[in-house]
């Protein structure tokens, strides 16, 4: 009957769903617990370099703090 293919449909839906998400919990311990951030126009860049810069650890995931940021120009 139709219900047969439930078992081989939850394997597929398992098997699909398994590296999506330790891809994403791999990377949220790998970067210290932050987001990813993706830089998808020249602005977005900027704030990317800015904030790494910034941070002290040449790292964009690592901040610093809005109290330890001193006025660089």
């Amino acid at each position: 009957m139709w219900f047969e293919i439930l078992p081989g449909l939850a394997v597929m839906g398992a098997c699909l769903t398994v590296p999506g998400i330790s891809t994403a919990l791999i990377q949220k311990y790998t970067s210290g617990n932050k987001e990813k951030r993706i830089a998808r126009n020249r602005y977005q860049w900027s704030l990317l370099e800015r904030d790494r810069r910034l941070s002290g650890f040449n790292r964009y995931y690592e901040a610093k703090g809005l109290e330890n940021i001193t006025s660089e120009a």
